[in-house]
């Protein structure tokens, strides 16, 4: 049965090419991380175990997306705090509760893992179109708005970022693209511009001049300077060349370099699915590192077909956020679709060593339970703005809110017609 003979059936609402993109990726996510988790085969001693539960997850976000797209723009609107707050809990309760990895990130929930920044993220994009919508005067969002949002995005990112720095700057960035989207003042924007790259110059200094030691003693502790010394060691850890390949440490910065190896043998066309041979020596290959793999199977071609589907996906946004005649469908729309993509960019640069190791999975494909339901809840909403549209002039989407209907005035239409 075809997408079209669904959508004729009205169990497929909304934009149609926001549908396809997410069906293809969630079909790449299920393929590849069938291949990568080759790790997780071994432990489990099962071929099936690991890519049928992640196929669970998947079909799961498909029905919670499908779900979420048929309900009105309003809901979330309304929801939206709520869910922000939520998630603020849930921080404190991880940063509270033990490490995984180095890092308090995770809680437990009925024996399974939940990462609340994720939550947060969803939280505060949506907080942050109800607060650019609402408080706005002739010249744009008001100052209340602006301080709203400052407010609102500097309390989610106090307990993220002494765990998650990557996932703070993410936010961050996140929140100026929606503020410049929603015409917030152009010198607030370049104060906060310039306030971020004075302390990213700060940043750097610091990295290529604190001491080694130093950094041991932060290591040991239980403070909130135990993470800078993984920040500062992926920033400044170059490693040499030398002359003879034969001398190369493989086993130094094992991620990257096993990455560097996949990407660098995939030629064209790749392996071929399942034909990946890095999956089985580099770390988190079914999550952080996933790219490398998709690209070492299915060679540039693929790599650059994914890169592709989420620029599509920006581009629809983009498309649909210029028709909608509210201004919280459009806020939401961008800051959803901004938030996948530039997270999906962010992971593919690490991948093929564009920038230090961040941590991110790749938004809709990379293995994960909390992650894969959040962004599958962005798709939702990103079609429920589309739902909630008609067709003018062709496709061009228009977004509808609820309007007040004077009853009065269809009295009198309707006498009109009549005559």
């Amino acid at each position: 049965m075809s997408l079209s003979s669904f959508r004729e059936k009205g169990l497929l609402q909304g934009d149609m090419v926001l549908w396809m993109i997410f069906i293809c990726l969630c079909m790449i996510s299920v393929v590849e991380v069938y291949s990568a988790s080759s790790s997780m085969t071994y432990k489990s001693g099962s071929y099936w175990v690991p890519v049928m539960e992640h196929a669970g997850y998947v079909i799961a976000g498909m029905i919670l997306a499908w779900m979420m797209h048929l309900l009105p723009c309003k809901i979330y609107k309304i929801s939206s705090v709520f869910i922000l707050f939520f998630s603020w809990i849930l921080l404190v309760v991880a940063l509270c509760s033990g490490s995984v990895n180095g890092a308090s990130r995770w809680i437990s929930i009925f024996g399974k893992t939940i990462q609340p920044s994720e939550l947060s993220k969803l939280g505060l994009v949506m907080t942050a179109a109800a607060v650019l919508s609402i408080f706005r005067d002739e010249n744009g969002t008001s100052k209340m708005g602006t301080k709203l949002l400052i407010f609102f995005t500097g309390v989610t990112l106090l307990p993220i970022a002494t765990e998650n720095l990557s996932t703070a700057a993410l936010i961050s960035a996140v929140m100026f693209l929606i503020a410049f989207f929603a015409q917030v003042q152009t010198k607030l924007l370049a104060w906060v511009a310039g306030a971020v790259t004075g302390l990213a110059i700060l940043g750097l200094t610091f990295c290529f001049s604190v001491s080694e030691s130093t950094l041991d003693n932060w290591a040991q502790s239980d403070g909130p300077m135990h993470r800078v010394p993984t920040w500062v060691h992926r920033i400044t850890n170059q490693q040499s060349l030398p002359d003879d390949p034969n001398d190369y440490d493989i086993t130094e910065n094992i991620q990257v370099t096993h990455a560097n190896i996949a990407i660098g043998t995939c030629g064209v066309i790749g392996r071929g699915p399942g034909n990946s041979i890095e999956r089985d020596f580099l770390p988190q290959a079914y999550s952080d590192f996933i790219y490398a793999i998709i690209i070492e199977e299915g060679g540039i071609a693929m790599g650059m077909l994914v890169m592709f589907l989420y620029l599509l996906l920006l581009w629809r946004a983009m498309r649909i956020a210029t028709k909608c005649k509210g201004l919280f469908p459009a806020y939401l729309i961008m800051g959803l679709s901004i938030m996948i993509v530039l997270q999906a960019m962010m992971n593919m640069a690490v991948a093929v060593g564009a920038m230090p190791v961040t941590g991110q999975p790749l938004p809709l494909i990379s293995r994960g339970g909390t992650s894969t339901f959040v962004n599958c809840a962005y798709l939702g909403m990103m079609l429920a703005v589309s739902r909630n549209a008609k067709m003018v002039d062709g496709d061009e989407p228009v977004a509808e809110e609820p309007e007040i209907i004077d009853e009065n005035l269809i009295i009198e239409d309707n006498n009109e017609d009549n005559h």
